[in-house]
């Protein structure tokens, strides 16, 4: 085989890897008043506003569940030892951004002026990719005092749109550490599959 195969295989294979995975960084604050035992169990409580339209909850609650239950949590509905109310926040943000172009403009060179060949966009729509801001925020209390006994959240802005696979990573980064997370705010990367 000759150099460039090689170097082309080489190549593809750096590539490839990159593509593979995409880091999910998370800005994560964590509380914990009160330690939770390995075990312990705890039922969904929503808020008035999450009630009011229901179905979109289950899927943030399923996914909840999900992350709950690998740091040794169980879902019951009755005689729950914990409350739990997840909230997601999303929002898309469309930053700024002047789109490169050509035109004509009148003056003296940096001051505002210069050269160019027609005054439209060279790439239509190059600036214009959406940011997607989302913040999860979990609260665990004891239903009987309503004491809260963990509370964090995670927030994480980027140019993915796809909720259903961000969350989840978001989730295990507030989770990270449970039940004795590091106080304050910190990062935490998660990867997740492209």
């Amino acid at each position: 085989m000759n150099k460039a195969l090689y170097a082309t295989i080489l190549i593809v294979s750096l590539l490839s890897g990159c593509v593979s995975v995409r880091l999910i960084d998370n800005q994560v604050s964590s509380f914990v008043p009160k330690p939770v035992h390995p075990g312990a169990t705890y039922r969904f409580e929503r808020l008035p506003s999450q009630q009011a339209d229901a179905t979109a909850y289950d899927p943030l609650e399923a996914m909840t569940a999900q992350a709950l239950a690998r740091r040794g949590l169980r879902q019951v509905d009755q005689s729950a030892e914990l409350v739990a109310l997840v909230q997601l926040i999303e929002r898309v943000e469309r930053p700024v951004v002047a789109p490169v172009a050509f035109g004509w403009r009148r003056g003296w060179l940096g001051h505002h002026g210069g050269a160019g060949l027609g005054n439209v966009p060279l790439f239509p729509g190059l600036g214009e990719r959406p940011n997607y801001w989302r913040e999860v925020r979990l609260t665990l209390r004891e239903p009987a005092t309503q004491a809260v006994v963990f509370e964090s959240s995670a927030s994480h802005d980027g140019p993915w749109r796809d909720s259903a696979v961000v969350v989840p990573a978001m989730l295990d980064a507030a989770l990270q550490g449970f039940p004795n997370p590091p106080p304050g705010l910190r990062r935490v990367g998660i990867e997740i599959p492209r």
